[in-house]
């Protein structure tokens, strides 16, 4: 009987050793992202599991999509979580990624003070919100940093045929999402913002969501695989993992799965 039990504990730890995923030769990885994807919450969130079932390490530098980019174009990131489309196929065909996989979506909104002395609850889109904006003069914060984010706001002031760059009431800050939000707050303005990153900043300020829904405001998020032909010292293994695990069940199950306040703030391609 002994014997019995000691051979079954003795399987039972051979399973659990050959069950085990290997260890990475180069566990530590680098991730280059936008910054609504760390001041979301989303990455604190999810990151943790994967670690933890990969072996590997990240480290994460939220510093935008522009600056993501050029730290990929650089060799100073292994893989990219980004969401400017255009530039992401510039990227790509530039032969600085290797792999370009869509992960999530939502949307862009513009918030501002509830009084909203632009009008913009009253326009019909999101060109003719920044039409409004325009025509009243209305203090707008810009993150003025060739973030997602900025780059989408870009293409509406040149949707909407206008040019407020360097205009009074315009206001280039050159900073983060959050620092965005909270300026356009202290300052009674405007701005916009990603909506996972607004979810996350709503109650430290009094600014509402005043146009949001229309399909130019259209937010999707890839993953890029940083090309180790021009970096041969990037860790294209633990981008590949990363990027299958993102784009796998079980990374998007915990993105689908992370909320803020009961909302959901990214979604699902298919």
């Amino acid at each position: 009987m002994k014997r019995a039990i000691a051979t079954i504990l003795s399987l039972l730890v051979l399973a659990s050793v050959f069950s085990q995923t290997p260890a990475p030769k180069n566990p530590a990885l680098r991730l280059a992202t936008t910054t609504s994807t760390e001041q979301s919450g989303l990455l604190a969130a999810i990151l943790p599991a994967f670690e933890k079932e990969s072996g590997y390490k990240v480290s994460v530098v939220a510093v935008g999509t522009g600056a993501s980019l050029k730290l990929g174009e650089k060799g100073d990131a292994d893989v990219v979580l980004v969401h400017a489309r255009a530039l992401e196929d510039a990227f790509m065909a530039a032969s600085f990624g290797i792999d370009r996989r869509d992960v999530m979506y939502n949307d862009f909104i513009v918030v501002g003070p509830a009084a909203d002395p632009a009008g913009l609850a009253y326009s019909t889109s999101a060109v003719d919100a920044f039409a409004h904006l325009f025509k009243t003069a209305a203090i707008f914060v810009s993150r003025g940093d060739a973030s997602g984010t900025d780059v989408k706001e870009k293409d509406l002031w040149k949707a909407a045929g206008l040019a407020p760059k360097g205009l009074a009431w315009y206001r280039e800050i050159g900073q983060g999402m959050s620092q965005a939000i909270m300026m356009a707050d202290q300052v009674g303005g405007y701005t916009l913002a990603d909506r996972a990153t607004w979810l996350a900043m709503k109650d430290k300020t009094k600014l509402k969501v005043l146009s949001a829904g229309d399909k130019l405001l259209f937010n999707p998020y890839g993953i890029i695989t940083v090309n180790p032909a021009k970096w041969p010292k990037t860790n294209v293994d633990g981008a590949k993992a990363l990027s299958d695990w993102m784009t796998g069940p079980r990374g998007q199950a915990l993105i689908t799965a992370y909320k803020i306040g009961g909302e959901q703030c990214f979604y699902l391609f298919n």
